[in-house]
């Protein structure tokens, strides 16, 4: 009997891949602070969670042959990529509020470790499976 890791794993892996996209996105936005006319952009995790489980659900396009091209569903148009709204205007254009990107990046932290120890007490039922114990 084969075991199929998208069923065991569920939408946790997508929700993993998320967090870790989500949070590069961040980190560019605090590294992007000082550089004028620079939008601050941040993802949707619930709009990106929900695109994830209906591709999932739905069966993803996947490469078969390395000369196809790459299916990306995280490209530029992806829609839970948002541009973040300012609540106060900046004289060089710049929209990154560091204040606020640090308190998103340490929730998303928070969130990706939970995120993380769920998925590895997945993986800890599934050996146990495995095992017979």
């Amino acid at each position: 009997m084969a075991i199929n890791f998208d069923a065991a794993l569920g939408i946790h892996a997508e929700a993993l891949r998320v967090r870790s996209q989500r949070a590069e996105m961040l980190a560019t936005n605090l590294a992007n602070a000082d550089t004028p006319n620079f939008k601050a952009r941040d993802i949707d995790f619930q709009a990106a969670l929900k695109a994830a489980n209906a591709d999932q659900q739905s069966g993803k396009l996947e490469r078969t042959h390395q000369q196809h091209f790459q299916v990306n569903a995280n490209s530029v148009d992806n829609p839970a990529i948002q541009y973040r709204t300012v609540i106060q205007d900046s004289l060089d254009g710049n929209t990154v509020d560091e204040q606020v990107e640090q308190a998103q990046f340490m929730q998303n932290a928070v969130h990706y470790q939970a995120t993380l120890e769920f998925l590895g007490g997945k993986f800890q039922s599934l050996t146990k499976a495995l095992r017979g114990e």
